[in-house]
């Protein structure tokens, strides 16, 4: 199988299985318990969110103090050492936010546009987002409208980018929240974040930005935001986690209510096993940011350019592990069949089974029948470029045969 699906999920990295394997095999301890056990669950989680909050914010991360009494030396010695660099990070201005770990990237979302218009829209009940959001943006908005909130969808050009008098005009004192994506899980654009931030900022707005695709591959502009979502399973992490940053003082009401394990926002208890794995897949971005991307791009376009091959998104200012493309009248439930041992997607594997064209595609002003014949293909960290270009030679080929 030739694996070219990365905007759907990434493979786990062998790390991070080896890190989770323990908390699954030998260690069972609840770490929202007082006793021994639940201590070492609790200390691992917190040194999983230490190195996820380190990789999101480039900076030594922070975590909060832990009970370290019976715990074994080396454990002690890992808490110990994320203690005493909380107030140098403190002491400089860094520790801007804290990190909350979720169910997933959805939920992430989930909470940081409901919870922030709950919490805001007796003064503020507006939210603006983008037309090409992720589906867990875009469905989340148009519930929290049958609930009274007033919910503008910017337009974006041909090349997936939003438009800047439209936000200009949309974002207002009247606006709670504005949801964008950093990088677009279909075609790659990469959204200005900066000037969406500094508009919501002027108008007293929060910005939540989706940085799902764009974490452990473009840098993310964390100064600019006020609440940042990821996903372990896009960073070579196990499924099942996310996370939310929240910025001090912007902390939106809680939507899962129980126990309240996650500082008292979040309730539900987490579990050690995966936030292992996220941790370690965290902390290996510092190294490696997914592959040779751009190699891998020229040797991509190399082999799909037109004229019968045409671009969807950017040319430029985009993530260049993402390639979108099309070519009139290409059957792409045919070439799936075709090419069974390849692993690509017609749009957004989070549409798949639908029946309606991507969404993402059509914003960007293609037909419905240009948008069903597209395909994307996604590769990173291991990915190499003689599986792809093998791999897209035989794409190709069946897209000639059709």
């Amino acid at each position: 199988m030739s694996y070219l699906d990365y905007q759907a999920t990434t493979p786990l990295a062998p790390e991070a299985l080896d890190a989770m394997l323990p908390w699954l095999r030998d260690q069972h301890g609840n770490p929202h318990s007082p006793h021994r056990d639940g201590r070492r669950a609790k200390a691992a989680v917190e040194v999983a969110r230490a190195q996820v909050l380190d990789a999101l914010v480039g900076k030594p991360a922070q975590a909060r103090s832990v009970d370290t009494t019976g715990l074994e030396p080396a454990v002690t010695a890992i808490i110990e050492r994320i203690d005493g660099e909380i107030a140098a990070r403190r002491d400089h201005g860094v520790d801007a936010g804290r990190l909350f770990f979720t169910g997933g990237a959805t939920e992430a979302a989930n909470w940081a546009i409901a919870g922030t218009w709950r919490r805001l829209r007796a003064t503020r009940p507006k939210i603006v987002t983008i037309a090409t959001e992720h589906a867990c943006v875009l469905d989340t908005v148009a519930a929290l409208a049958r609930e009274g909130a007033e919910v503008v969808v910017l337009p974006v050009d041909r090349a997936g980018f939003v438009d800047r008098d439209a936000a200009a005009a949309a974002i207002d004192g009247r606006t709670a929240l504005v949801a964008a994506m950093l990088v677009n899980n279909e075609i790659g654009t990469i959204q200005p974040i900066e000037a969406l931030g500094r508009l919501a900022a002027a108008a007293g707005a929060l910005l939540f930005c989706d940085a799902v695709q764009g974490w452990g591959r473009i840098g993310v502009p964390l100064w600019a935001c006020d609440l940042v979502s990821v996903s372990a399973h896009k960073v070579y992490g196990p499924k099942g986690i996310g996370a939310l940053w929240v910025r001090h003082g912007c902390e939106p009401a809680p939507l899962l209510h129980g126990g309240g394990q996650e500082g008292g926002l979040r309730s539900g208890t987490l579990s050690p096993a995966l936030c292992a794995g996220f941790g370690t897949a965290a902390r290996l971005l510092a190294s490696d940011r997914g592959g040779d991307v751009e190699a891998l791009w020229q040797v991509a376009r190399e082999r799909l350019r037109g004229p019968d091959w045409l671009l969807n998104g950017d040319r430029s200012h985009r993530y260049r592990g993402n390639l979108n493309v099309r070519r009139n009248g290409l059957d792409v439930s045919r070439l799936m069949s075709e090419c069974r041992d390849i692993a690509f997607s017609a749009g957004s594997a989070c549409a798949s089974g639908s029946g309606r064209a991507s969404h993402v595609l059509r914003a960007i002003g293609l037909s419905e029948a240009e948008a069903r014949s597209s395909i994307r293909l996604g590769w990173g960290r291991y990915t190499t470029e003689a599986e792809l270009g093998e791999a897209i030679d035989r794409l190709a080929s069946a897209a000639d045969r059709q």
